[in-house]
């Protein structure tokens, strides 16, 4: 940086910086001990209710209420450390001066949000403090407070960060940029009203559109088009904001992703992860694409024990990457399966959306896990054929094939590693453990494991694992409770209703209600996410689809498949970024990778719908 840029850069003293470091040190760890809390608590709660016979009845509201703690720290570690999900290959494009210009404004936009939120969730806090915990009776303004927390420091750290990397001139160039966006929608406002639903373009397309293109992160994204929307074309108070947003990010079960994220670290670190890979390298190590496939078969079998997408990537990232990456796959390639794999196994039993299909509309959850194994097999074939295609020219000149007494050594080795599975779906299948405190188990059994037998894990590292868990749960988790609070505007603009009476409408009868009910729901779970677009619409499309004549079940099916093929497809799949993040690759450098994948899984999808014994052939009574 020359010394004419240095004295316009808004940088600060070195007393300034100390105190960054100083507050960024102490976020992190909070938001450590938060992770450890959980961990302590859960595995408490477990052998409480299991082995003492004396459950903990407070533990799933405690859990909670740290839970939306450690998503907000976790969200402000992440922004000091720049890994929220967002998009910049559009930024990347333009020249020099300009991606200067689109990064300030980005920044900019970032501090200007954080500040708007400030108030309407101290409103948002003042309102629940009268409404008391069921078990604890304590004020819910304790857990609301986290929301407010979390968001004064983010905009701290986003102030800072501003202060840092630009200048003044653009700094007030962006500001007056904003101030001339914000006027035209204030003098648009009763023209949003005569329009009606069409302005939902603006904000839930083009607002979102125009943000990510400039790089600002994907959560931050969302929240800034609901705060739009419910600021310029309606009446509904923004304190609602912060409290769909802790909402979307306080169910029990999305505790189980820190509680992965941070059992995969520790089966890498502690030494299981290497002992596996070993032995499954000698399996098929020497066939074209064998981690590939192997990868594939970790995804199916990993979302029958957890049941949340994000959860399952978190697990199996840590324990097969690294491996991968040594033996020449790219990031990109490997990110772009992983993210397609989850789509594949979105209904895989316990899957969380095939619960939620069962409580919102009636069809029978057990029907539902007998349905969705064979639906994800076919998609997983699907996903095998391109691996096939894509790894034909592999060169394998180099790899050997393992003799069977080496093969014998290395399953030996392996044998405490493969027990974690074992032990964990033993604990779901037998009750000890829901899917969330399952992971604690697993975790304790990993420590144990790797001081034991492996001798590998390095204890000083705990605490940085327990950091990065934090860091990314929280870049994951905004961008849920984010996608949960614009849900949430597009059902009060009457959007659900519009759609219904669109498919009651289409051409084609049974099949053409199917295709058209695949398409929505595929934009649905771009824009919602699975839960809360099945609350939304399954009690109004079911319905439909009953009157048609299609089974419930085989429907349930490819609304569950066609959402998660939503969530998981670039640009505006928040299970993308999601596994991006798990990955830590840019989007910029999967996106471009994922399409063929997607191609497979469109015509896994297509295949699902016109045979509908794929979904309700090993069912009783289909």
């Amino acid at each position: 940086m020359t010394s004419a840029a240095k004295a316009e850069t808004l940088a600060h003293g070195g007393a300034l910086r100390r105190v960054d470091t100083l507050l960024g040190n102490f976020v992190e760890a909070v938001a450590a001990a938060l992770v450890l809390a959980e961990v302590i608590l859960l595995g408490c709660a477990t052998t409480g209710r299991y082995l003492l016979h004396s459950p903990l009845v407070w533990s799933d509201e405690v859990a909670t209420i740290l839970f939306i703690w450690l998503s907000m720290f976790g969200s402000v570690v992440a922004l000091r450390r720049g890994q929220h999900m967002r998009l910049t290959a559009f930024v990347r494009k333009l020249s020099p001066a300009w991606q200067k210009r689109a990064e300030a404004l980005a920044t900019v936009i970032v501090s200007a949000l954080l500040a708007a939120m400030v108030v309407p969730t101290w409103q948002h806090v003042e309102e629940r403090i009268i409404s008391l915990t069921p078990v604890l009776q304590i004020s819910e303004a304790w857990r609301e407070a986290a929301m407010l927390v979390g968001i004064v420091l983010m905009l701290v750290t986003a102030v800072d960060r501003m202060l840092r990397s630009t200048t003044v001139l653009r700094v007030i160039s962006s500001l007056v940029f904003l101030a001339i966006i914000f006027a035209v929608f204030q003098l648009a406002a009763p023209w949003f009203d005569t329009i009606g639903n069409y302005s939902l373009l603006i904000f839930f397309l083009g607002i979102v559109l125009c943000a990510i293109v400039l790089g600002v992160p994907i959560g931050f994204a969302f929240v800034l088009a609901t705060l739009a929307y419910l600021n310029f074309a309606s009446w509904v108070p923004l304190s609602i904001i912060p409290g769909r947003m802790s909402e979307g990010m306080s169910p029990i079960i999305l505790l189980a992703v820190p509680m992965f994220v941070f059992l995969g670290s520790i089966i890498e670190a502690a030494g299981l992860a290497q002992a596996m890979i070993a032995f499954l390298v000698s399996l098929i190590g020497h066939l074209r694409g064998g981690l590939q496939y192997v990868l594939l078969g970790a995804v199916y079998l990993v979302s029958g024990i957890s049941g949340a997408k994000a959860a399952d990537m978190a697990a199996v990232v840590p324990a097969l990457f690294p491996e991968m990456k040594r033996r020449g796959n790219r990031e990109s390639d490997l990110v772009s399966l992983l993210s397609a794999s989850a789509v594949m196994s979105e209904t895989i039993p316990p899957s969380i959306v095939l619960i939620t299909v069962g409580s919102v509309t009636g069809v029978s959850i057990a029907a539902l896990f007998t349905a969705g194994l064979l639906p994800a097999f076919i998609g997983m074939l699907a996903l095998c054929v391109v691996v096939f295609i894509q790894t034909r020219d592999e060169d394998t000149s180099r790899a050997r094939k393992t003799d069977g007494k080496t093969k014998l050594k290395l399953f030996l080795a392996a044998i405490p590693g493969l027990g974690l599975p074992i032990v964990i779906r033993t604990a779901v299948v037998e009750g000890v453990a829901t899917a969330t405190e399952v992971a604690t188990i697993g975790i304790i059994y990993a420590l144990l494991v790797g001081a034991l037998f492996y001798r590998q894990l390095d204890w000083r590292k705990i605490y940085p694992m327990l950091v990065d868990a934090s860091c990314l749960s929280g870049s994951i988790l905004l961008v849920v409770g984010a996608a949960t609070a614009m849900g949430w505007a597009l059902t009060q603009s009457g959007f659900s209703q519009t759609l219904v009476d669109l498919v009651q409408g289409v051409p084609g009868g049974k099949i053409g209600f199917l295709l058209i009910s695949a398409l929505g729901f595929v934009i649905l779970g771009s824009v919602l996410e699975g839960v809360p677009a099945i609350v939304l619409f399954g009690p109004l499309l079911f319905p439909v689809a009953h009157f048609l004549g299609v089974n419930e079940v085989h429907y349930a099916i490819i609304a569950v498949f066609a959402m998660g093929f939503g969530l998981f497809s670039p640009p505006f799949g928040v299970g993308f970024y999601l596994a991006c993040a798990i990955g830590r690759v840019s989007p910029d450098d999967v996106i471009g990778k994922v399409w063929p994948h997607l191609l497979a899984l469109f015509g896994a999808l297509l295949l699902i719908i016109f045979v509908p014994w794929i979904s309700t052939g090993f069912l009783s009574n289909p």
